[in-house]
Protein backbone atom coordinates (compact mmCIF):
# COMPACT_ATOMS: atom_id res chain seq x y z
CA UNK A 1 0.00 0.00 0.00
CA UNK A 2 2.82 2.36 0.91
CA UNK A 3 4.49 1.76 -2.48
CA UNK A 4 1.26 2.48 -4.36
CA UNK A 5 0.74 5.72 -2.42
CA UNK A 6 4.29 6.79 -3.18
CA UNK A 7 3.79 5.98 -6.83
CA UNK A 8 0.49 7.89 -6.82
CA UNK A 9 2.09 10.98 -5.29
CA UNK A 10 4.99 10.79 -7.73
CA UNK A 11 2.60 10.71 -10.70
CA UNK A 12 0.56 13.60 -9.27
CA UNK A 13 3.70 15.68 -8.83
CA UNK A 14 4.80 14.84 -12.37
CA UNK A 15 1.38 15.85 -13.77
CA UNK A 16 1.39 19.12 -11.81
CA UNK A 17 4.84 19.93 -13.16
CA UNK A 18 3.65 19.55 -16.77
CA UNK A 19 6.55 20.03 -19.17
CA UNK A 20 8.99 20.86 -16.38
CA UNK A 21 10.41 23.93 -14.66
CA UNK A 22 12.29 25.13 -17.74
CA UNK A 23 9.19 25.23 -19.93
CA UNK A 24 7.09 26.76 -17.15
CA UNK A 25 9.69 29.54 -16.87
CA UNK A 26 9.50 30.05 -20.64
CA UNK A 27 5.71 30.34 -20.40
CA UNK A 28 6.05 32.94 -17.63
CA UNK A 29 8.69 34.83 -19.64
CA UNK A 30 6.10 35.34 -22.39
CA UNK A 31 3.74 36.90 -19.85
CA UNK A 32 1.55 33.79 -19.85
CA UNK A 33 0.25 31.74 -16.93
CA UNK A 34 0.40 27.95 -16.91
CA UNK A 35 -2.68 25.81 -17.47
CA UNK A 36 -3.10 25.14 -13.75
CA UNK A 37 -2.48 28.74 -12.69
CA UNK A 38 -5.23 29.83 -15.07
CA UNK A 39 -7.71 27.39 -13.53
CA UNK A 40 -6.78 28.53 -10.02
CA UNK A 41 -7.68 32.10 -10.99
CA UNK A 42 -10.83 31.16 -12.91
CA UNK A 43 -12.47 28.88 -10.35
CA UNK A 44 -13.55 29.52 -6.77
CA UNK A 45 -10.75 28.68 -4.35
CA UNK A 46 -10.48 24.97 -3.60
CA UNK A 47 -13.42 24.04 -5.86
CA UNK A 48 -11.56 22.34 -8.72
CA UNK A 49 -12.12 18.60 -9.12
CA UNK A 50 -9.58 17.28 -11.60
CA UNK A 51 -10.22 14.33 -13.89
CA UNK A 52 -7.88 12.10 -15.89
CA UNK A 53 -4.67 13.34 -14.30
CA UNK A 54 -2.95 10.04 -15.14
CA UNK A 55 -3.98 9.78 -18.80
CA UNK A 56 -1.02 9.33 -21.16
CA UNK A 57 -0.76 9.21 -24.94
CA UNK A 58 -0.54 5.84 -26.65
CA UNK A 59 1.80 6.76 -29.49
CA UNK A 60 4.99 4.80 -30.05
CA UNK A 61 6.24 6.37 -33.30
CA UNK A 62 9.11 8.87 -33.61
CA UNK A 63 10.41 8.21 -30.09
CA UNK A 64 7.11 9.14 -28.42
CA UNK A 65 7.12 5.96 -26.31
CA UNK A 66 9.94 7.45 -24.23
CA UNK A 67 8.29 10.85 -23.66
CA UNK A 68 5.12 10.48 -21.69
CA UNK A 69 3.73 13.09 -19.29
CA UNK A 70 0.71 12.31 -17.05
CA UNK A 71 -2.26 14.40 -18.19
CA UNK A 72 -0.96 14.59 -21.77
CA UNK A 73 -1.05 18.35 -22.14
CA UNK A 74 -4.56 19.24 -20.95
CA UNK A 75 -5.99 19.73 -17.45
CA UNK A 76 -9.69 18.81 -17.24
CA UNK A 77 -12.44 18.63 -14.64
CA UNK A 78 -15.08 20.80 -13.04
CA UNK A 79 -15.36 23.48 -10.38
CA UNK A 80 -17.41 26.53 -9.43
CA UNK A 81 -17.49 30.20 -10.37
CA UNK A 82 -19.27 32.32 -7.76
CA UNK A 83 -20.82 29.11 -6.44
CA UNK A 84 -22.17 27.95 -9.83
CA UNK A 85 -20.87 24.77 -11.47
CA UNK A 86 -18.76 24.84 -14.62
CA UNK A 87 -16.74 22.24 -16.54
CA UNK A 88 -13.31 23.26 -17.75
CA UNK A 89 -10.36 22.16 -19.82
CA UNK A 90 -7.08 24.04 -19.91
CA UNK A 91 -4.45 23.15 -22.50
CA UNK A 92 -0.87 23.03 -21.24
CA UNK A 93 1.58 24.54 -23.71
CA UNK A 94 4.54 23.24 -21.67
CA UNK A 95 3.64 19.64 -22.66
CA UNK A 96 4.28 18.97 -26.37
CA UNK A 97 3.27 22.58 -27.11
CA UNK A 98 -0.27 21.78 -25.93
CA UNK A 99 -0.70 19.71 -29.10
CA UNK A 100 -3.78 17.53 -29.33
CA UNK A 101 -3.34 13.77 -29.29
CA UNK A 102 -6.00 11.07 -29.33
CA UNK A 103 -5.84 10.80 -25.51
CA UNK A 104 -5.86 14.60 -25.10
CA UNK A 105 -9.03 14.77 -27.25
CA UNK A 106 -10.68 11.99 -25.23
CA UNK A 107 -10.22 14.05 -22.06
CA UNK A 108 -11.91 17.08 -23.63
CA UNK A 109 -14.72 14.89 -25.03
CA UNK A 110 -15.39 13.46 -21.56
CA UNK A 111 -15.79 16.98 -20.15
CA UNK A 112 -18.15 18.04 -22.95
CA UNK A 113 -20.25 14.86 -22.70
CA UNK A 114 -20.63 15.04 -18.92
CA UNK A 115 -21.38 18.78 -18.94
CA UNK A 116 -24.13 18.20 -21.52
CA UNK A 117 -25.50 15.33 -19.44
CA UNK A 118 -25.65 17.23 -16.14
CA UNK A 119 -26.47 20.67 -17.61
CA UNK A 120 -23.46 22.86 -16.83
CA UNK A 121 -21.49 25.28 -19.04
CA UNK A 122 -18.06 24.46 -20.48
CA UNK A 123 -15.14 26.87 -20.56
CA UNK A 124 -12.14 25.92 -22.70
CA UNK A 125 -8.79 27.63 -22.16
CA UNK A 126 -7.02 27.11 -25.48
CA UNK A 127 -3.22 27.20 -25.76
CA UNK A 128 -2.16 24.64 -28.33
CA UNK A 129 0.15 24.22 -31.29
CA UNK A 130 -2.50 22.15 -33.06
CA UNK A 131 -2.66 18.47 -33.95
CA UNK A 132 0.16 16.27 -32.64
CA UNK A 133 1.99 15.49 -35.86
CA UNK A 134 3.56 12.28 -34.51
CA UNK A 135 0.07 10.73 -34.18
CA UNK A 136 -1.07 11.54 -37.73
CA UNK A 137 -4.69 10.78 -38.47
CA UNK A 138 -5.44 9.72 -34.86
CA UNK A 139 -5.07 13.32 -33.72
CA UNK A 140 -7.26 14.52 -36.61
CA UNK A 141 -9.88 12.00 -35.54
CA UNK A 142 -9.58 13.41 -32.01
CA UNK A 143 -10.39 16.89 -33.31
CA UNK A 144 -13.45 15.64 -35.16
CA UNK A 145 -14.64 13.89 -31.98
CA UNK A 146 -14.38 17.21 -30.10
CA UNK A 147 -16.23 19.05 -32.91
CA UNK A 148 -19.09 16.57 -32.73
CA UNK A 149 -19.43 17.11 -28.96
CA UNK A 150 -19.40 20.90 -29.49
CA UNK A 151 -22.29 20.60 -31.93
CA UNK A 152 -24.26 18.21 -29.71
CA UNK A 153 -23.85 20.60 -26.75
CA UNK A 154 -24.76 23.70 -28.80
CA UNK A 155 -27.95 25.30 -27.52
CA UNK A 156 -28.02 22.85 -24.59
CA UNK A 157 -25.24 24.35 -22.45
CA UNK A 158 -23.30 27.60 -22.90
CA UNK A 159 -19.81 27.07 -24.31
CA UNK A 160 -17.09 29.71 -23.96
CA UNK A 161 -13.59 29.66 -25.45
CA UNK A 162 -10.74 31.72 -24.05
CA UNK A 163 -7.80 31.74 -26.51
CA UNK A 164 -4.64 32.22 -24.44
CA UNK A 165 -1.94 31.18 -26.89
CA UNK A 166 -1.68 29.72 -30.38
CA UNK A 167 -4.75 28.13 -31.92
CA UNK A 168 -4.07 27.00 -35.47
CA UNK A 169 -5.32 24.61 -38.14
CA UNK A 170 -8.13 22.30 -37.09
CA UNK A 171 -7.85 23.63 -33.53
CA UNK A 172 -9.72 26.83 -34.47
CA UNK A 173 -12.94 25.07 -35.40
CA UNK A 174 -13.84 23.94 -31.90
CA UNK A 175 -13.77 27.52 -30.53
CA UNK A 176 -15.59 28.69 -33.67
CA UNK A 177 -18.55 26.48 -32.75
CA UNK A 178 -18.70 27.68 -29.16
CA UNK A 179 -20.97 30.56 -28.19
CA UNK A 180 -18.34 33.15 -27.26
CA UNK A 181 -14.63 33.59 -27.98
CA UNK A 182 -12.33 35.81 -25.91
CA UNK A 183 -8.67 36.44 -26.74
CA UNK A 184 -5.55 37.87 -25.09
CA UNK A 185 -3.67 40.65 -26.89
CA UNK A 186 -0.12 39.96 -28.11
CA UNK A 187 -0.07 36.36 -26.86
CA UNK A 188 -2.97 34.60 -28.58
CA UNK A 189 -3.79 34.06 -32.23
CA UNK A 190 -6.15 32.00 -34.38
CA UNK A 191 -5.78 31.04 -38.02
CA UNK A 192 -6.52 28.08 -40.28
CA UNK A 193 -3.11 28.35 -41.98
CA UNK A 194 -0.06 30.12 -40.52
CA UNK A 195 2.04 32.91 -42.03
CA UNK A 196 4.55 30.47 -43.58
CA UNK A 197 1.85 28.54 -45.47
CA UNK A 198 0.20 31.80 -46.56
CA UNK A 199 3.54 33.00 -47.95
CA UNK A 200 4.13 29.72 -49.83
CA UNK A 201 0.64 29.51 -51.34
CA UNK A 202 -0.39 33.14 -51.96
CA UNK A 203 3.01 34.90 -51.68
CA UNK A 204 1.59 37.28 -49.06
CA UNK A 205 3.93 38.35 -46.26
CA UNK A 206 2.03 38.69 -42.99
CA UNK A 207 2.88 38.36 -39.31
CA UNK A 208 1.05 35.94 -37.00
CA UNK A 209 -0.38 38.95 -35.12
CA UNK A 210 -1.75 40.63 -38.26
CA UNK A 211 -3.03 37.34 -39.67
CA UNK A 212 -4.87 36.09 -36.60
CA UNK A 213 -4.11 38.15 -33.51
CA UNK A 214 -6.66 39.41 -30.98
CA UNK A 215 -6.96 42.86 -32.59
CA UNK A 216 -7.50 41.35 -36.04
CA UNK A 217 -10.28 39.05 -34.83
CA UNK A 218 -12.08 41.65 -32.69
CA UNK A 219 -11.97 44.45 -35.28
CA UNK A 220 -11.74 42.96 -38.79
CA UNK A 221 -13.02 39.37 -38.90
CA UNK A 222 -15.51 39.39 -36.01
CA UNK A 223 -14.37 35.88 -35.03
CA UNK A 224 -13.69 36.90 -31.41
CA UNK A 225 -15.97 38.81 -29.05
CA UNK A 226 -13.47 40.57 -26.79
CA UNK A 227 -9.70 41.05 -26.44
CA UNK A 228 -7.97 41.58 -23.09
CA UNK A 229 -4.56 42.92 -22.10
CA UNK A 230 -3.25 39.81 -20.31
CA UNK A 231 -4.18 36.41 -18.87
CA UNK A 232 -5.28 37.81 -15.50
CA UNK A 233 -7.63 40.45 -16.94
CA UNK A 234 -9.10 37.92 -19.37
CA UNK A 235 -9.87 35.44 -16.59
CA UNK A 236 -11.31 38.08 -14.24
CA UNK A 237 -13.61 39.39 -16.99
CA UNK A 238 -14.62 35.83 -17.86
CA UNK A 239 -15.67 35.29 -14.24
CA UNK A 240 -17.80 38.45 -14.48
CA UNK A 241 -19.25 37.39 -17.83
CA UNK A 242 -20.19 33.98 -16.41
CA UNK A 243 -22.69 35.70 -14.07
CA UNK A 244 -24.93 36.48 -17.06
CA UNK A 245 -25.14 32.90 -18.33
CA UNK A 246 -27.71 30.27 -17.34
CA UNK A 247 -26.29 26.84 -16.54
CA UNK A 248 -28.24 25.21 -19.36
CA UNK A 249 -31.25 25.63 -21.65
CA UNK A 250 -33.70 24.43 -18.99
CA UNK A 251 -32.71 26.99 -16.38
CA UNK A 252 -33.03 30.76 -16.24
CA UNK A 253 -30.00 33.02 -15.95
CA UNK A 254 -29.25 34.01 -12.33
CA UNK A 255 -31.37 36.87 -10.94
CA UNK A 256 -29.36 39.42 -8.95
CA UNK A 257 -31.25 42.37 -7.49
CA UNK A 258 -29.10 45.43 -7.06
CA UNK A 259 -31.38 47.89 -5.31
CA UNK A 260 -31.79 49.97 -8.48
CA UNK A 261 -35.58 50.72 -8.47
CA UNK A 262 -37.50 49.23 -11.39
CA UNK A 263 -39.58 52.41 -11.66
CA UNK A 264 -36.58 54.76 -11.73
CA UNK A 265 -37.05 57.58 -14.23
CA UNK A 266 -34.30 59.48 -16.04
CA UNK A 267 -35.42 62.84 -17.38
CA UNK A 268 -32.14 63.41 -19.24
CA UNK A 269 -33.42 60.88 -21.80
CA UNK A 270 -36.11 63.39 -22.85
CA UNK A 271 -33.37 65.47 -24.48
CA UNK A 272 -31.22 62.59 -25.83
CA UNK A 273 -32.57 62.82 -29.38
CA UNK A 274 -31.26 65.91 -31.24
CA UNK A 275 -33.73 68.29 -32.92
CA UNK A 276 -32.01 67.70 -36.26
CA UNK A 277 -33.11 64.21 -37.44
CA UNK A 278 -29.78 63.74 -39.24
CA UNK A 279 -27.65 64.46 -36.19
CA UNK A 280 -26.26 61.40 -34.38
CA UNK A 281 -26.33 60.58 -30.67
CA UNK A 282 -24.81 57.78 -28.60
CA UNK A 283 -27.20 54.86 -28.13
CA UNK A 284 -24.93 53.55 -25.35
CA UNK A 285 -26.06 56.49 -23.24
CA UNK A 286 -29.65 55.27 -23.46
CA UNK A 287 -28.64 51.69 -22.63
CA UNK A 288 -26.56 52.59 -19.57
CA UNK A 289 -29.32 54.89 -18.27
CA UNK A 290 -32.09 52.28 -18.40
CA UNK A 291 -30.31 49.09 -17.23
CA UNK A 292 -29.57 48.17 -13.59
CA UNK A 293 -26.73 50.29 -12.17
CA UNK A 294 -25.68 51.38 -15.68
CA UNK A 295 -23.90 48.03 -16.08
CA UNK A 296 -23.79 46.91 -19.72
CA UNK A 297 -21.47 44.02 -20.68
CA UNK A 298 -20.91 44.81 -24.33
CA UNK A 299 -19.75 42.14 -26.78
CA UNK A 300 -17.86 42.76 -30.02
CA UNK A 301 -17.54 46.51 -29.24
CA UNK A 302 -14.90 47.06 -31.93
CA UNK A 303 -16.57 45.13 -34.76
CA UNK A 304 -19.60 46.29 -36.78
CA UNK A 305 -19.95 49.28 -34.47
CA UNK A 306 -23.21 50.35 -36.14
CA UNK A 307 -24.98 47.80 -33.96
CA UNK A 308 -24.56 47.18 -30.23
CA UNK A 309 -25.01 43.82 -28.52
CA UNK A 310 -24.43 42.66 -24.97
CA UNK A 311 -25.89 41.61 -21.64
CA UNK A 312 -27.34 43.68 -18.82
CA UNK A 313 -29.88 43.31 -16.03
CA UNK A 314 -33.24 44.96 -15.55
CA UNK A 315 -34.94 44.52 -12.20
CA UNK A 316 -32.32 41.85 -11.49
CA UNK A 317 -33.13 39.75 -14.58
CA UNK A 318 -30.56 39.10 -17.30
CA UNK A 319 -31.52 40.52 -20.70
CA UNK A 320 -29.83 40.57 -24.09
CA UNK A 321 -29.65 43.98 -25.73
CA UNK A 322 -29.52 44.72 -29.45
CA UNK A 323 -29.41 48.37 -30.51
CA UNK A 324 -28.67 50.40 -33.62
CA UNK A 325 -25.84 52.92 -33.07
CA UNK A 326 -26.56 56.24 -34.86
CA UNK A 327 -22.95 57.34 -34.26
CA UNK A 328 -21.68 54.82 -36.84
CA UNK A 329 -22.98 54.68 -40.43
CA UNK A 330 -26.10 56.47 -39.10
CA UNK A 331 -27.13 53.12 -37.57
CA UNK A 332 -27.69 51.46 -40.97
CA UNK A 333 -27.77 47.68 -41.10
CA UNK A 334 -25.04 46.12 -43.22
CA UNK A 335 -23.61 42.63 -43.69
CA UNK A 336 -21.39 42.59 -40.63
CA UNK A 337 -23.91 44.11 -38.22
CA UNK A 338 -26.68 41.76 -39.40
CA UNK A 339 -24.58 38.65 -38.77
CA UNK A 340 -23.26 39.99 -35.44
CA UNK A 341 -26.76 40.67 -34.10
CA UNK A 342 -28.32 37.50 -35.56
CA UNK A 343 -25.89 35.20 -33.77
CA UNK A 344 -26.46 37.02 -30.49
CA UNK A 345 -30.26 36.88 -30.79
CA UNK A 346 -30.06 33.13 -31.48
CA UNK A 347 -27.93 32.60 -28.36
CA UNK A 348 -30.46 34.52 -26.24
CA UNK A 349 -33.31 32.49 -27.72
CA UNK A 350 -31.54 29.17 -27.10
CA UNK A 351 -31.02 30.02 -23.43
CA UNK A 352 -34.30 31.80 -22.57
CA UNK A 353 -32.79 35.27 -22.19
CA UNK A 354 -35.30 38.05 -23.06
CA UNK A 355 -34.23 40.35 -25.90
CA UNK A 356 -34.64 44.12 -25.63
CA UNK A 357 -34.15 46.00 -28.91
CA UNK A 358 -33.55 49.73 -29.26
CA UNK A 359 -34.27 50.86 -32.81
CA UNK A 360 -32.97 53.86 -34.73
CA UNK A 361 -32.39 52.53 -38.22
CA UNK A 362 -32.65 54.44 -41.51
CA UNK A 363 -32.45 51.22 -43.54
CA UNK A 364 -30.00 48.76 -45.02
CA UNK A 365 -26.65 50.05 -46.28
CA UNK A 366 -26.80 50.71 -50.03
CA UNK A 367 -23.96 50.11 -52.49
CA UNK A 368 -22.32 47.55 -54.76
CA UNK A 369 -19.98 46.27 -52.00
CA UNK A 370 -22.99 45.30 -49.89
CA UNK A 371 -25.01 43.81 -52.75
CA UNK A 372 -22.07 41.83 -54.14
CA UNK A 373 -21.23 40.71 -50.61
CA UNK A 374 -24.70 39.21 -50.20
CA UNK A 375 -26.54 41.75 -48.01
CA UNK A 376 -29.82 40.11 -49.06
CA UNK A 377 -28.88 36.78 -47.50
CA UNK A 378 -26.94 38.24 -44.59
CA UNK A 379 -29.69 40.71 -43.73
CA UNK A 380 -32.14 37.81 -43.85
CA UNK A 381 -30.13 36.10 -41.10
CA UNK A 382 -31.13 38.83 -38.65
CA UNK A 383 -34.71 38.75 -39.86
CA UNK A 384 -34.77 34.96 -39.46
CA UNK A 385 -33.20 35.12 -35.99
CA UNK A 386 -35.81 37.58 -34.69
CA UNK A 387 -38.72 35.78 -36.37
CA UNK A 388 -37.62 32.42 -34.97
CA UNK A 389 -36.96 33.81 -31.49
CA UNK A 390 -39.59 32.74 -28.92
CA UNK A 391 -38.27 34.44 -25.76
CA UNK A 392 -39.84 37.72 -24.53
CA UNK A 393 -39.10 40.44 -27.10
CA UNK A 394 -39.44 44.11 -26.17
CA UNK A 395 -38.74 46.81 -28.74
CA UNK A 396 -38.32 50.56 -28.30
CA UNK A 397 -38.18 52.76 -31.42
CA UNK A 398 -36.34 55.91 -30.42
CA UNK A 399 -36.21 57.84 -33.69
CA UNK A 400 -36.13 56.27 -37.18
CA UNK A 401 -37.50 52.93 -38.29
CA UNK A 402 -37.47 52.94 -42.08
CA UNK A 403 -38.18 50.35 -44.73
CA UNK A 404 -37.35 46.67 -44.43
CA UNK A 405 -35.02 47.49 -41.54
CA UNK A 406 -38.11 48.46 -39.47
CA UNK A 407 -39.53 44.99 -40.10
CA UNK A 408 -36.26 43.24 -39.26
CA UNK A 409 -35.59 44.97 -35.92
CA UNK A 410 -38.01 42.94 -33.77
CA UNK A 411 -41.15 44.55 -35.18
CA UNK A 412 -44.64 43.49 -34.12
CA UNK A 413 -44.87 41.54 -37.39
CA UNK A 414 -42.01 39.27 -36.25
CA UNK A 415 -43.90 38.39 -33.05
CA UNK A 416 -42.55 41.27 -30.99
CA UNK A 417 -44.37 41.02 -27.64
CA UNK A 418 -44.28 44.65 -26.58
CA UNK A 419 -43.39 47.41 -29.04
CA UNK A 420 -42.96 50.96 -27.81
CA UNK A 421 -42.10 54.18 -29.61
CA UNK A 422 -40.84 57.49 -28.33
CA UNK A 423 -42.96 60.53 -29.32
CA UNK A 424 -40.54 61.67 -32.04
CA UNK A 425 -40.27 58.22 -33.65
CA UNK A 426 -40.71 58.04 -37.43
CA UNK A 427 -42.00 54.76 -38.83
CA UNK A 428 -42.16 54.87 -42.61
CA UNK A 429 -40.98 53.25 -45.83
CA UNK A 430 -38.24 55.89 -46.11
CA UNK A 431 -37.34 59.44 -45.13
CA UNK A 432 -39.69 62.25 -46.22
CA UNK A 433 -37.29 63.79 -48.76
CA UNK A 434 -36.60 60.53 -50.60
CA UNK A 435 -40.25 59.50 -50.51
CA UNK A 436 -41.50 62.79 -51.96
CA UNK A 437 -38.90 62.77 -54.74
CA UNK A 438 -40.24 59.38 -55.84
CA UNK A 439 -43.99 59.99 -55.38
CA UNK A 440 -43.97 63.48 -56.89
CA UNK A 441 -41.09 63.17 -59.32
CA UNK A 442 -42.94 65.29 -61.89
CA UNK A 443 -42.83 68.23 -59.46
CA UNK A 444 -39.02 68.06 -59.04
CA UNK A 445 -38.59 71.27 -61.05
CA UNK A 446 -40.65 73.24 -58.51
CA UNK A 447 -38.74 73.36 -55.17
CA UNK A 448 -41.60 75.19 -53.39
CA UNK A 449 -44.14 72.53 -54.32
CA UNK A 450 -41.70 69.78 -53.36
CA UNK A 451 -41.07 71.39 -49.97
CA UNK A 452 -44.82 71.55 -49.36
CA UNK A 453 -45.17 67.88 -50.30
CA UNK A 454 -42.31 67.02 -47.94
CA UNK A 455 -44.01 68.85 -45.07
CA UNK A 456 -47.23 66.99 -45.89
CA UNK A 457 -45.44 63.62 -45.90
CA UNK A 458 -43.74 64.43 -42.58
CA UNK A 459 -47.03 65.39 -40.98
CA UNK A 460 -48.56 62.13 -42.19
CA UNK A 461 -45.76 59.64 -41.51
CA UNK A 462 -42.96 61.22 -39.42
CA UNK A 463 -44.63 60.14 -36.18
CA UNK A 464 -45.56 56.91 -34.43
CA UNK A 465 -49.33 57.33 -34.74
CA UNK A 466 -50.00 55.64 -38.08
CA UNK A 467 -48.27 52.48 -36.79
CA UNK A 468 -50.08 52.96 -33.46
CA UNK A 469 -53.44 53.17 -35.21
CA UNK A 470 -52.80 49.75 -36.75
CA UNK A 471 -51.65 48.20 -33.46
CA UNK A 472 -48.04 47.84 -34.64
CA UNK A 473 -46.98 49.99 -31.68
CA UNK A 474 -48.45 49.14 -28.28
CA UNK A 475 -47.84 52.55 -26.77
CA UNK A 476 -46.06 55.84 -27.30
CA UNK A 477 -44.00 56.40 -24.17
CA UNK A 478 -42.00 59.27 -22.73
CA UNK A 479 -38.24 58.61 -22.88
CA UNK A 480 -37.80 59.16 -19.14
CA UNK A 481 -40.18 56.27 -18.39
CA UNK A 482 -38.42 53.74 -20.65
CA UNK A 483 -36.85 51.73 -17.82
CA UNK A 484 -40.05 51.31 -15.83
CA UNK A 485 -42.07 50.30 -18.89
CA UNK A 486 -39.49 47.69 -19.95
CA UNK A 487 -39.26 46.30 -16.40
CA UNK A 488 -43.04 45.98 -16.17
CA UNK A 489 -43.18 44.27 -19.56
CA UNK A 490 -40.47 41.79 -18.54
CA UNK A 491 -42.49 40.89 -15.43
CA UNK A 492 -45.62 40.44 -17.51
CA UNK A 493 -43.82 38.21 -20.02
CA UNK A 494 -42.03 36.06 -17.45
CA UNK A 495 -44.16 32.96 -18.11
CA UNK A 496 -44.54 33.45 -21.86
CA UNK A 497 -45.06 30.23 -23.81
CA UNK A 498 -45.17 29.87 -27.57
CA UNK A 499 -46.01 26.65 -29.38
CA UNK A 500 -44.26 26.05 -32.68
CA UNK A 501 -45.17 23.50 -35.38
CA UNK A 502 -42.94 20.41 -35.22
CA UNK A 503 -39.88 20.43 -37.44
CA UNK A 504 -36.44 18.93 -37.31
CA UNK A 505 -34.92 22.40 -37.70
CA UNK A 506 -35.35 25.43 -39.89
CA UNK A 507 -32.99 26.34 -42.72
CA UNK A 508 -31.47 29.70 -41.77
CA UNK A 509 -30.14 31.59 -44.82
CA UNK A 510 -26.46 30.94 -44.11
Amino acid sequence: MHDILQQLEKKRAQARLGGGEKRIAAQHAKGKLTARERLELLLDEGSFEEWDMFVEHRSTDFGMADTKVPGDGVVTGYGFINGRMVFVFSQDFTVFGGSLSEAHAEKICKVLETATKVGAPVIGLNDSGGARIQEGVASLGGYADVFQRNVTASGVIPQVSLIMGPCAGGAVYSPAMTDFIFMVKDSSYMFVTGPEVVKTVTHEEVSAEDLGGAITHTTRSGVADLAFENDVEAIMMLRRFFNYLPLNNREKAPVRHSGDPADREDFSLDTLIPENPNKPYDMKELITKVVDDGDFFELQPDYAKNILIGFARMNGEVIGIVANQPLVLAGCLDIKSSVKAARFVRFCDAFSIPVVTFVDVPGFMPGTAQEYGGIIKHGAKLLYAYAECTVPKITVITRKAYGGAYDVMASKHLRGDVNYAWPNAEIAVMGAKGAVEIIFREEKSDPAKLAAREAEYKAKFANPFVAGARGYIDDVIMPHGTRSRICRSLTMLRDKKLDEPWRKHGNIPL
